[in-house]
């Protein structure tokens, strides 16, 4: 949004420095993107008086001038056909860049003849198309500054450019009345009165104008009324400078004041050559599909079913909300005039704008939303100019449909402000701000402005008042302590569990990997997902269709692309969420490290061996250990199929509470991925590590015995199929106090044992914690491991 200074300030009566002005819209929520210095290209310029003009004794359009300049008089040849003896003209001296030539002017000879400089025309200073002659200005002392001449007679062509951006909340932004609205209530000056008296009309509306019912919510209401006898032409000189100042071409008054009024009420207007409405009739329909119209920049569009058109009795006419047509455009023979001013619905507007892919003025407006209530008095004011400029008999204004009612009202709480923005603000303030802002007080009713679409609610209201008020005036305040002595700790238990897990990974000399939440449905399924309910919706690609169940598939998937780029040595951890479903809180935090390739890389003095599955299962128990998992714990087998069946053993502390898993990835996994294997892995739950009883952080006291542990051998002959964890956790379950460990030292097959009979043998190590144990004792306990090994493998004592 562009508007100039002096625009601002015939709606804004203020005595504010340009500076102060942009530091406060911006502070408002107006950002300025910038301020074109129009007077900083034309700062070299200076006005000279032209003392004598001869013809050029080779070149009858050209003439020597002898200019008088702050450097004395000056030889000027010039070809302007108003260069004459005793003119103020405006004088370019060597050196001085001319932007409308983008020229730099030095010193040269013309048909022989030396030329120190130049008289510039207006369209060389880009103050206007005019070229036709020099300027020949009717004041001015020799050698001032041409600027400071424009600032004193003509200030609007050296005014200040202001570009503001505007954010989608704020249609009225894109008015120079709201603008200045909203430094009117920041106290930056006062908003001037811009009203006008209703024009009566003369003679009834020739044109009619309909609505179809099917068509009331995309256009509610149409006002119009026809112009007769106008005189189109050039727009007053004014109104061009205001125009070209903010980046627009002046074309034709009647089209100037349309251009004028959107920018300064965001009050899109259309006007249509009267004579050229076929059956003096216009509607406002829905397209049926395949109808065309030649826009205004002389393009063809083709309609598809549902957007809002405007058509005469033969044709379409108009692209409702977006631009005009061709046919039926203003030109300089356009004698009587159908002005339109209407309200059309902000969706189908951005929907039909976006389809056709049209980017005017009118759309950018009306798909943001204007204010409907206005529509009348913008048609008046536009009347109020063309017959001030054009001349011309007005006709009853005809109008089809109604205004949309748009009144609500928000309770205005004064306490809010303190609680939502942290500002204190007096009721009595907030009262002013917001009927400075043109909403209307009842009581502590609030009545939002018809303008002002984005005002929602009660907190609407508040951030109003804060941004009047300017929320710079905030004070950082800390937050009260809420308890006493030492702060309560920050993160929970299982925050501080996942950081300790990240540290010792690392430590272990793992890379962390930090992978999308999302992977395709095939490497979900592999892992126990790709279900309908971890689907998403709408995903970013066919590779990331379904939330993760697990961490692995990232692991591998990033294990291949290394191996792909020749990293075949691979040491990878991640620790992050997995789901095992759509809904909030389905989700639960995992650590998972995986290990491919090998321990060492080659080298003549190091002992390099494959990574196997002792490997992931120290890490995997140092990982728990470091997030205060027990020491005891059990060994079983019954993983997820991704696991091989045979080299994976889940950590547990029963058959219904596992903290993690640990061995080797399924070949057919490995092969699915296609990561080059064997590959370890390990994942961890951290929330099933059972809180500590005591939340102190002292230690207990270490509990050191002072009696001779016992060590007891035994061997079992047990099928060939019987795992030895089962041997040892049946020993390890004869006596919880007193057995200590148990571990498997030897194993035999064959020979005289038979076909499938293998032997297993166990230490067993028992530490008494109250007295020496007595042979008694000791035979007793070993009695209970033999009973429980047998009971659990179906084996037999080895004599």
């Amino acid at each position: 949004m562009k508007f100039t200074l002096s625009w601002l300030k015939e709606h804004l009566d203020t005595t504010a420095t340009l500076d102060e002005i942009t530091y406060a819209l911006t502070d408002l929520g107006l950002e300025v993107e910038g301020v074109e210095d129009r007077a900083g290209k034309l700062r070299d310029f200076t006005i000279g008086y032209v003392k004598s003009a001869e013809k050029h004794p080779d070149a009858d359009r050209l003439k020597v001038c002898q200019v008088a300049t702050d450097e004395g008089d000056k030889q000027i040849i010039c070809g302007a056909p108003n260069a004459r003896e005793g003119i103020t003209v405006v004088v370019a001296k060597p050196g001085v860049y001319v932007p409308g030539i983008d020229t730099t002017i030095g010193v040269g000879k013309i048909r022989g003849i030396e030329s120190f400089g130049m008289m510039a025309s207006e369209r060389e200073m880009e103050l206007s198309e005019e070229h036709d002659g020099i300027i020949e200005l009717p004041s001015g002392e020799v050698g001032q500054s041409f600027v400071d001449w424009l600032a004193e007679h003509d200030p609007a062509k050296v005014d200040p450019v202001i570009e503001i951006a505007i954010t989608p909340n704020r249609p009225d932004a894109l008015g120079v009345r709201g603008i200045a609205r909203d430094l009117a209530a920041r106290g930056l000056g006062t908003l001037k009165p811009r009203d006008v008296a209703a024009v009566e009309g003369v003679f009834p509306c020739p044109v009619s104008i309909t609505i179809e019912a099917d068509t009331l919510e995309q256009c509610p209401v149409f006002f119009g009324r026809v112009i007769r006898g106008v005189k189109n032409g050039p727009s007053p000189q004014w109104l061009q400078d205001k125009l070209r100042a903010i980046g627009l071409r002046p074309i034709s008054f009647l089209v100037d004041v349309t251009n004028f009024f959107t920018y300064d009420r965001n009050r899109p207007l259309h006007v249509f050559d009267a004579d050229k409405i076929e059956g003096n009739t216009l509607r406002v329909h829905r397209a049926k599909g395949g109808e065309t119209l030649v826009g205004l920049d002389e393009k063809e569009y083709t309609f598809a079913e549902g957007m809002t058109l405007i058509s005469d009795a033969a044709n379409v006419e108009s692209i409702a909300g977006v631009m005009g047509g061709l046919a039926t455009g203003c030109t300089a023979e356009t004698t009587n005039v159908f002005i339109e001013a209407a309200y059309f619905d902000p969706v189908r507007t951005a929907y039909t704008g976006r389809a056709l892919k049209i980017n005017s003025d009118a759309r950018y407006r009306f798909e943001r939303g204007i204010d409907p209530e206005w529509t009348p008095y913008g048609i008046e004011h536009a009347t109020h100019m063309i017959l001030e400029h054009a001349g011309g008999e007005p006709s009853e204004v005809i109008v089809a449909g109604k205004i949309p009612d748009t009144n609500r009202a928000y309770k205005l709480d004064a306490a809010r402000v303190q609680s939502l923005v942290g500002m204190d603000i007096p009721e009595s303030n907030q009262r002013q701000t917001l009927t400075a802002l043109g909403f209307r007080l009842e009581g502590n009713m609030a009545h939002v402005p018809s303008w002002r679409p984005d005002v929602q609610g009660e907190a609407d209201l508040v951030e109003e008042v804060a941004r009047i008020a300017s929320l710079t005036k905030l004070k950082g305040r800390p937050l009260p302590r809420l308890d006493e002595g030492v702060s309560r700790p920050i993160l929970s238990p299982i925050q501080r569990r996942e950081a300790m897990a990240r540290r010792t990974c690392a430590a272990l000399g793992y890379n962390e990997c930090v992978s999308y939440s999302f992977i395709d449905q095939a490497s979900a399924k592999l892992f126990g997902g790709g279900e309908d309910v971890t689907r998403l919706e709408n995903p970013i690609s066919s590779d990331m269709s379904h939330m993760r169940p697990a961490l692995l598939p990232g692991l591998l998937q990033a294990a291949a692309r290394n191996q792909a780029r020749g990293n075949m040595n691979l040491a990878l951890f991640e620790v992050g969420p997995a789901f095992h479903g759509g809904e909030p809180g389905e989700q639960h935090l995992l650590v998972s490290g995986l290990l491919i390739g090998r321990t060492e890389p080659k080298d003549v003095h190091g002992a390099s061996r494959a990574v196997d599955v002792y490997d992931v299962k120290a890490d995997a128990e140092a990982v728990l250990a470091a997030i205060g998992a027990p020491a005891k714990v059990q060994i079983l087998r019954g993983a997820a199929p991704w696991w091989h069946p045979g080299r994976h053993g889940m950590i547990c502390l029963g058959p219904k509470k596992v903290l993690g898993v640990f061995g080797e990835i399924h070949p057919r996994v490995l092969a699915a991925m296609d990561v080059k294997g064997p590959a370890m892995g390990f994942t961890i739950w951290p929330a099933e590590v059972p809180l500590p009883r005591k939340s102190g952080a002292t230690r207990a006291a270490l509990q050191i015995s002072d009696l001779q542990a016992v060590e007891r051998d035994f061997a079992f002959v047990v099928d060939s199929g019987v795992e030895a964890l089962t041997l040892v956790n049946a020993a390890m379950g004869a006596d919880k106090a007193l057995i200590e460990d148990a571990r498997v030292f030897d194993e035999f097959i064959g020979g005289s044992l038979g076909e499938g009979k293998k032997s297993l043998a166990l230490t067993v190590r028992m530490q008494p914690a109250t007295q020496t144990l007595t042979d008694k004792d000791i035979e007793a306990v070993s009695a209970k491991v033999v009973e429980k090994v047998i009971k659990a493998t179906g084996g037999v004592l080895r004599a």
